[in-house]
């Protein structure tokens, strides 16, 4: 099993100055690789349908693959001898993210999705380097010794679980400092639950009324934390339009807008980690809907959708139900509000329409609880024994096709046990 433990660093004066300038000469060596990927490119495709049927065709270039561009890393510390004060294994991690970048763009990632043209970095941008390898003896007390850099001091919030190894180490520079960021293994994969008590399973329906409903009718209010801070923002913005292109009070205002947005997404992601032990503390297995949360942030709720961070709840929901031997099951969204959580029948409705009536069955309640009760029914099975009930009542009508069906389902249950 792989964690990630966070923490952040208190380097000094000098040791800042040599991260940032580590960082620029990363960030120039990783524009050179990539550039020379590019070069390849250009040179070696051919566009058919505006290629003239006789042309001149340039000389072709051998691809430069991950391991012939690592192979240039001895020549560039010959050429350029600053290079060699970085340690050998962080400049190879350069060729490695060039790689994957690169390869996501040609070739897809592993759903075959492609990716847009690689951009090349600014200094901004270019903010985290890896040791891809760590040695045991690398925690002393309260520093940490990275290889060819030095002892960093460290701030230990937390220690670190038993029985974890080390495995990277990644720094990175946030607006308000450096942090250090530990990639940890354990062998041990944990187990899952054999038995689950059928009351600890429930289905939550995220929202932008709540934050989140319950099945059991349980609420979990928004907080909004980026709507809340835009009085602050607007007033910073203001602030850095008001200061002259390349002076040092623009650069100063920019880094404090910086570290107000860097509070706003540390309060949303205190929310997700509470509320996510919140759940998991009280149930076994939690479902929820598989939402196209790309898709809902190009319409006019983006900004809502955006402060939310459905996506980000969900992903750390899932990695800390992995961690404690819980499940968390993605069920289909389609028709979840629509659809009576009591007997089936599809009721339509405006999103402004927040109470479910049905008209068939009487059942009334909230339309999110409503929803809430529907993904836990598709996640334990039980919406398709209530769609197939439903469907017997409109072919045969009355009780007498709910019986038939009810007995067909039954045995079908019984036959395949």
């Amino acid at each position: 099993m792989r964690t990630a433990y966070q923490y952040r660093l208190r380097p000094t004066k000098q040791q800042v100055i040599e991260l940032d300038r580590w960082l620029a000469m990363l960030c120039a060596q990783y524009n050179y690789l990539l550039a020379d990927r590019f070069d390849w490119y250009e040179r070696n495709r051919s566009r058919i349908n505006a290629c003239p049927l006789v042309c001149h065709l340039p000389e072709l270039r051998d691809n430069p693959d991950y391991y012939s561009q690592k192979k240039t890393l001895p020549h560039l510390k010959k050429t350029h001898p600053w290079y060699g004060e970085i340690y050998s294994q962080v400049l190879q991690d350069v060729v490695k993210r060039v790689k994957v970048t690169f390869d996501r763009f040609l070739k897809g990632d592993n759903k075959g999705k492609c990716s847009g043209k690689p951009r090349f970095k600014t200094l901004n941008r270019y903010r985290t380097f890896t040791y891809p390898q760590m040695k045991e003896g690398c925690l002393q007390g309260k520093l940490i010794n990275l290889p060819m850099f030095g002892k960093v001091k460290v701030v230990w919030h937390r220690p670190l679980p038993d029985g974890f190894k080390i495995k990277t180490a990644s720094i990175t520079k946030k607006a308000d400092g450096f942090y250090l960021t530990l990639s940890l293994e354990d062998k041990a994969v944990p187990d899952i639950k054999p038995d689950f008590n059928p009351d600890k399973i429930t289905g939550i329906d995220v929202g932008l009324k709540e934050f989140l409903t319950t099945s059991e009718g349980e609420t979990v209010a928004i907080p909004q934390h980026y709507r809340k801070s835009q009085k602050r923002l607007r007033v910073i913005q203001k602030r850095i339009s008001r200061r002259k292109k390349g002076s040092n009070r623009r650069e100063r205002a920019v880094k404090q807008l910086g570290r107000q947005h860097k509070k706003v997404a540390d309060k949303r992601k205190d929310f997700h980690f509470k509320t996510a032990n919140w759940l998991l503390s009280k149930y076994d297995i939690v479902a929820h809907e598989d939402l196209n949360v790309k898709g809902l942030a190009n319409t006019r709720l983006a900004k809502s959708v955006l402060d939310a961070g459905w996506s980000s709840f969900l992903s750390i929901l899932t990695n800390k139900a992995e961690n404690a031997g819980l499940l968390v099951i993605p069920v289909s969204a389609h028709n979840s509000s629509q659809d009576c959580s009591n007997c089936g029948e599809k009721v339509p409705k405006e999103l402004h329409i927040r109470w479910h009536d049905c008209p068939l069955c009487g059942c009334s309640l909230d339309r999110d609880h409503n929803a809430a009760i529907n993904i836990k029914n598709r996640a334990v099975g039980q919406s398709v024994l209530k769609g197939a009930i439903r469907s017997a009542e409109i072919l045969y009508g009355g009780m007498a096709g709910f019986s038939r069906v009810t007995q067909k389902v039954e045995y079908a249950l019984s036959s395949s046990a």
